[in-house]
């Protein structure tokens, strides 16, 4: 745990302190442990790393050292494989009502096997549905006596977490790790430090996607696609054929990776329904069926629009990272770049912009990637957001 939240010393000290305390640790400060926690921070700040230090010190079985990271337990945790630790980590636009109360609240009032705890994590928490989080509420204001529930949202804002929930939770506050964390963490993963600091910085400190960008291609090309937008603004309609073409990509990529997935869980689904059987009641069950069919199907297609949706914001984070650059240049500021490696691009977009054009680019992004959320067209939120920024730079 040490070296995982070495440079996030609160973060440490409040996991630590809590569970000394649920272990019965001599000496514990006896105010220290709760079973209900959220954890926040912004996008890759590294909220599911803590949650899952914080399940290794309850699980750990080192004598002297909580959260010990070598023993089997800890090792497990890591790997999402430890029996008495539920990772959930929602696939879709939201977490539904029926999944908090068919899957999560039987979770959580499960009884630990092999350790002294069940933890139950829940990621993206911000997406719990009003009817969902207040399902929830019980199980989160009176958890089980050997459950401990962390839900982990990038604010505590209403409009990202419900209030009630909040207010039966601990709240722990984790900050973005600096760009030297998370270099070391990439070079102790095998990654050399030009890839591992490149990394770090374009990703904006995200650990999660700073780790994809060393260990992926695909998110690599991904990235200097996005960023070369910017260069071809310049170029005509040559900026919505790009665009075009990467929406196009993701979506034929997201296919490949669900396809045979959602034709797993069909078949899983059909299965389990009696459908394909002979006999008497065989076709009753078959027309009983359509209901849940088709509504694992509507998941199927929720699931794959936030995947490209999710993919697609990363994208216009890039292109944004590469206009914050020019603008840094422009203003002669001596502050790091997010995209070092383009440099000369940011050189040129300063020579060619003004502040006020680096200002009204950022600015159209953001909305493009607000329309992106609220489910309009791709295509439709990325035209409009290149037109404003053509016009911005005035681009020919």
């Amino acid at each position: 745990m040490a070296q995982r939240l070495g440079e996030q010393p609160g973060v440490r000290d409040a996991i630590l302190a809590a569970a000394a305390t649920a272990r019965g640790r001599q000496g514990a400060d006896p105010y220290a442990m709760t079973h209900s926690w959220v954890f926040t921070g912004p996008p890759g700040s590294g909220r599911s790393v803590a949650a899952l230090a914080f399940a290794q010190a309850l699980v750990c079985t080192d004598g002297a050292e909580l959260g010990c990271g070598r023993c089997e337990p800890c090792r497990a945790v890591m790997n999402d494989a430890h029996t008495d630790v539920a990772h959930v980590v929602p696939e879709g636009n939201v977490i539904s009502i029926d999944y908090v109360r068919d899957t999560i609240i039987p979770t959580a009032h499960s009884l630990p096997t092999v350790a002294s705890w069940r933890v139950v994590i829940i990621e993206d928490a911000d997406r719990l549905r009003d009817d969902a989080a207040n399902t929830l509420l019980k199980t989160i204001e009176e958890p089980p006596e050997r459950t401990v529930i962390i839900l982990c949202a990038p604010s505590l804002a209403p409009e990202d977490f419900i209030p009630t929930l909040r207010s039966r939770c601990r709240h722990l506050y984790i900050p973005s790790p600096s760009t030297e964390q998370i270099v070391r963490l990439l070079v102790d993963e095998g990654a050399s430090e030009h890839d591992a600091r490149l990394a770090a910085t374009s990703s904006l400190h995200h650990i999660g996607r700073a780790r994809r960008l060393v260990k992926t291609p695909i998110m690599q090309n991904r990235r200097a696609q996005a960023i070369n937008l910017a260069e071809l603004i310049f170029s005509g309609d040559e900026a919505f054929k790009a665009v075009n073409s990467l929406i196009n990509t993701t979506k034929k990529e997201n296919d490949e990776i669900y396809d045979e997935i959602d034709e797993q869980e069909l078949k899983k689904l059909e299965d389990s329904l009696g459908m394909g059987a002979k006999g008497k009641g065989a076709q009753k069950a078959t027309r009983g069926s359509a209901g849940a069919i088709k509504e694992l199907k509507q998941e199927q297609k929720r699931r794959r629009t936030r995947a490209q949706i999710d993919v697609l914001d990363l994208a216009l984070m890039d292109l944004a990272g590469i206009y914050r650059d020019g603008m840094m240049i422009s203003a002669d500021a001596e502050l790091e770049l997010t995209h070092p490696d383009f440099r000369p691009l940011s050189e040129e977009l300063a020579r060619r912009g003004d502040m006020a054009a680096f200002v009204e680019a950022q600015d159209a992004i953001r909305q493009a990637r607000e329309r992106l959320l609220g489910f309009v067209s791709p295509q439709l939120a990325l035209d409009g957001m290149l037109g404003r920024i053509r016009k911005a730079f005035h681009a020919r």
